[in-house]
């Protein structure tokens, strides 16, 4: 479980770093996305059938990244909107 979170937690680093810009999000936001992000990239390493969800694989870890940086632009896409309908 924690080498679980470890890896959710590179994982969403990795989507930051991928991601231009300035972002809002802390770190228990990219940790969460990130476990997220490997979840959802695992499940369709999976169903592609490369092993085992929970099995370290380049196709599952890449996928986990994309969804990692899809999540966090639209996690930055909500923060910024509800931030700029507060002022």
């Amino acid at each position: 479980m924690i080498g679980f979170l470890v890896a959710g937690l590179i994982i969403g680093a990795l989507a930051r770093l991928f991601k231009s810009g300035k972002q809002d999000l802390g770190i228990l936001a990219t940790l969460g996305l990130g476990v997220v992000g490997s979840l959802i990239g695992g499940t369709i390493a999976w169903i592609l059938g490369t092993g085992s969800i929970w099995e370290l694989n380049v196709l599952g870890f890449v996928l986990s990244v994309v969804a990692a940086v899809l999540l966090v632009g639209s996690a930055e896409a909500l923060v910024g909107k509800n931030r700029t309908s507060l002022r």
